[in-house]
């Protein structure tokens, strides 16, 4: 039996959470944008998926420069997606349905929208209302030049210059200027925006940036290798950057910010927690973000950026297990999100693509912690190429490059053509393709081989063991084809090789792909995950 008061068994550490773009999930009002009452007519289709928890992304006040993550009021929702009274019913359904609630919070910046930027841009250099943000004079004779020579995440300069003459930080685009974290006011704001959201119901926070809230004091320059080359595309722009000498990121004050917010989490009843997006250089430095009283839960990137290889897997199960065992704390596990490449993609696209990405998904939910799972991917999505004019991500507009809008094609659920029931409107904000009649959620509901079937077998399986077959993994039957992680009584084999290897003696619980027979017995395909009950 389970004891549910143990908090080494609250609901978010087995947890499998769905992750909602909001925009492009299911619209409810024929505008070709997802919103708030979309979401709530499509939730059961999450229940019947078998997820325990939806984490959505902004849906706050925003003028969408960034598509929500410039946000202009953090207590109220944006028109474009509904109304406080449609979160509250959003909320109040998902409860209903058993399915918890985790919402974005973007502290690293604000929209140029918001009332302090624009409040600060009147008051003038000096002024109480610019300490809020990194305001700054410019380098050169006349503060003609940036104050360092940091680059955005977006591609170019992370200093705008205002009217005045003062420049003010952006690490991202110049609509989201950076909070200065080091003025007391800012973290009363925050205080303020948690308990709001606590108070309405939310289970959880997804902690935007969370590596980003503290600058090195002295805002000195980046050192930059003379051979170094900037990331290709935006898409790895940050992980590259972590790699290298970062002054703006993972600086040691942050984990203080998270000390206060997980008393204020303490506070509230059922297990409200928060899992940081945090890239870090190691899983060591990510564990720092999950120390017992800090945040719950920290991104493990490590695993997403992994390529199809059994030794590579094996070693970012490994780390990760040894890291989070250092603070007590609950790993995680993501494949896919809203600024990635699907990994179907990712894995080679196509058939082979497929085949890895169910692999591969199979052998996240084996492991212990919580998985995130992206919209979508349930269904096999491959990446879009989406069309230079219909690109819509800031970072095309400043970089050239495609950006993350391939990955944020709106959801097929039905119909043979788009824009597949997504909603009224003929044709939603990111062009659907031609070809997705197939992949629709109806296509693929019933058809015991879809994609579909597999999640929802995957996650029914899971719930048999996940949180009684505890944490400790043993990956010593694994060599350079083949991963073997064995759990209490489940032993998970994937193979990565080229041949047909023999499953273990047991029964099969759930394979990502079709096994064949032999006289030595049940045969592992390649690019095929299955779970084996001993």
């Amino acid at each position: 039996m389970v004891n549910l008061n143990d908090p080494r068994n609250a609901w978010w550490r087995h947890a499998v959470c769905y992750q909602i773009y909001v925009r492009s999930f299911a619209d409810g009002n024929a505008d070709g944008i997802g919103d708030l009452p979309g979401i709530t007519a499509r939730l059961p289709h999450l229940r019947d998926l078998g997820v325990d928890a939806l984490w959505i992304t902004p849906f706050y006040s925003s003028p969408q420069n960034d598509h929500g993550y410039d946000v202009a009021d953090y207590t109220d929702v944006d028109p474009l997606f509904g109304t406080l009274a449609d979160a509250d019913a959003m909320i109040e359904r998902a409860h209903e349905l058993d399915v918890k609630v985790i919402v974005d919070l973007v502290p690293n910046h604000t929209s140029s929208e918001h009332a302090w930027f624009r409040t600060a841009l009147a008051a003038g250099p000096g002024s109480p209302e610019r300490a809020r943000y990194m305001f700054r004079e410019g380098r050169g004779e006349h503060g003609e030049l940036p104050p360092n020579n940091w680059e955005s995440v977006f591609g170019g300069p992370a200093w705008t210059r205002v009217d005045d003459g003062q420049w003010y930080l952006h690490l991202f685009d110049p609509t989201q200027p950076d909070l200065d974290w080091r003025n007391p006011e800012v973290a009363d704001m925050f205080d303020d925006v948690l308990r709001f959201w606590l108070d309405r119901g939310v289970d959880g926070f997804r902690v935007d940036v969370a590596h980003g809230l503290f600058k090195e004091e002295g805002l000195r320059d980046q050192v930059v290798a003379a051979d170094e080359t900037e990331a290709a595309s935006a898409e790895h722009s940050m992980v590259e950057r972590v790699l290298r000498d970062e002054p703006m990121w993972d600086q040691p004050e942050v984990h203080e910010v998270y000390r206060r917010w997980r008393k204020i989490l303490d506070d509230y009843p059922g297990d409200r927690m928060a899992v940081a997006e945090a890239w870090t250089q190691t899983p060591e430095s990510m564990a720092q973000y999950i120390r017992s009283d800090e945040l719950h839960q920290s991104f493990n990137f490590h695993w997403l950026t992994t390529p199809w290889s059994a030794p590579a897997f094996k070693k970012v199960v490994t780390d990760t297990l040894e890291a989070v065992s250092l603070v007590e704390a609950s790993p995680t596990w993501v494949l896919s999100n809203h600024d990635v490449t699907r990994h179907v993609t990712r894995y080679g696209g196509g058939e082979t693509g497929l085949a890895r990405a169910r692999a591969a998904t199979l052998t996240m939910l084996a492991l212990p912690g919580s998985a995130y799972v992206y919209q979508g991917e349930e269904l096999g999505l491959e990446q879009v190429d989406v069309a230079p004019e219909h690109r819509q991500d800031p970072s095309w507009f400043r970089t050239g490059e495609p950006g993350r809008d391939g990955c944020r094609v709106p959801m097929p659920w039905g119909g043979d053509r788009a824009p597949y029931d997504f909603g009224p409107a003929e044709q939603p904000w990111l062009p659907m393709p031609a070809h997705w009649d197939a992949l629709t959620v109806e296509a693929q509901d019933g058809d015991p081989d879809s994609t579909l079937s597999f999640y929802r077998a995957a996650l029914a399986a899971r719930r048999t063991f996940a949180t009684t077959a505890g944490d400790t993994v043993d990956t010593s039957g694994s060599d350079a084809d083949v991963l073997v992680v064995r759990r209490g009584p489940v032993v998970s084999v994937t193979n990565c090789g080229d041949s047909p290897v023999p499953l273990p003696a047991g029964e099969v619980l759930v394979a990502s792909g079709r096994l064949t027979e032999s006289a030595a017995g049940t045969l592992l395909p390649p690019d095929t995950a299955a779970w084996v009950r001993a």
